[in-house]
């Protein structure tokens, strides 16, 4: 099969390399579409390495047509159409996946445009519902684009307010668009004194920079979920002020989570199937893509995410390289 191979300096090119086969509780994925993520950046640079026995080719969501299934999958079949989460090495042909990391296609998707959904649903399902406990009547504040653009979409359909920080007019545009109810130019305005003491939950892919302003915006029991480092690795943590707050800080990943069990892939991946995926056939949350590249255009992919006038999703189609 064709897949894409980083070199020894980190350039991205497309070579043949063997079709994996399923092991017990896996299935062959025919990929229809890729998606290219933030994370898969940070791998390429050597900042964000796979777990422990996953390929080091790149690729951490798809959608396609399962091909073949190993022993005791039950729950999928040849033929079956479905979107995944993958450790690795989506950006080729075929994939391997565990079957507890399979999704079905939501009503109303195309099959292409179901791969821009998983990476974003179950990071964002699984940090503001499932761990920070967003409820209806408070407010949301997101830092962070792709992860935002999703955020905001299931923040407004649980019935919150939404906030977020964007670096320019096209940007701040775009989120009002989909639903955002308040939007801060980080370059003009000071997220933490315009929002004082009003948020609920904040979704952070800054990390460092941002941990003075995040506590500061925090309400009375606030949550603050970081789950980037974008902004560095360390910041000053005013410990008095989150006390005084009642207010949590929340470090998550979802990559390095087991497959199963308690706080798990699969407990995620079933959260959001049973609870997220309702909204997306209703339309109340729809993937945002920004563009649909051959697999052999996985350099120029990546460049464009990294792109700071990057909103939505850039995927890679094998089938049309």
């Amino acid at each position: 099969m064709r897949a894409i191979v980083v070199d020894d300096d980190k350039n991205m090119n497309i070579e043949q390399v063997s079709t994996p086969a399923p092991s017990a509780g896996e299935v062959l994925l025919r990929v229809a579409a890729a998606g290219i993520n933030r994370a898969d950046l940070m791998q390429r640079q050597g900042l964000y390495p796979p777990p422990p026995g996953i390929t080091e080719n790149k690729g951490m969501e798809a959608s396609g047509t399962v091909a073949a299934v190993g022993a005791g999958v039950e729950s999928f079949r040849p033929g079956d159409e479905v979107c995944a989460i993958i450790a690795g090495g989506a950006y080729a042909e075929y994939v391997v996946v565990p079957a507890a990391q399979l999704l079905p296609i939501p009503d109303g998707l195309s099959l292409d445009d179901a791969a821009a959904l998983p990476e974003v649903a179950r990071t964002v399902w699984s940090t503001i519902v499932m761990d920070a406990g967003l409820k209806a009547g408070e407010t949301l504040l997101v830092h962070g684009g792709g992860i935002g653009t999703h955020a905001i979409q299931v923040g407004k359909a649980l019935g919150a307010t939404v906030a977020v920080t964007v670096g320019s007019e096209a940007k701040a545009q775009r989120c009002r668009e989909l639903g955002a109810d308040i939007v801060i130019n980080y370059r003009e305005q000071n997220f933490a004194t315009e929002l004082a003491g009003q948020v609920d939950v904040i979704l952070d892919i800054m990390g460092g920079q941002y941990v003075p302003g995040n506590v500061d915006a925090l309400a009375i029991g606030g949550r603050l979920v970081i789950i980037g480092m974008q902004g560095g690795l360390t910041g000053e943590l005013n410990v008095g002020a989150l006390i005084a707050k009642r207010a949590r800080v929340i470090g998550l990943n979802v990559r390095n989570r087991p497959l199963t069990g308690p706080g798990s892939k699969a407990e995620i991946v079933a959260a959001v199937a049973e609870k997220e995926w309702p909204l997306v056939t209703q339309g109340l949350v729809r993937p945002v893509i920004s563009a649909k590249l051959p697999l052999a255009d996985a350099e120029r992919g990546q460049a464009m995410l990294d792109s700071k006038d990057s909103v939505g999703k850039v995927l890679l189609l094998p089938t049309e390289s």
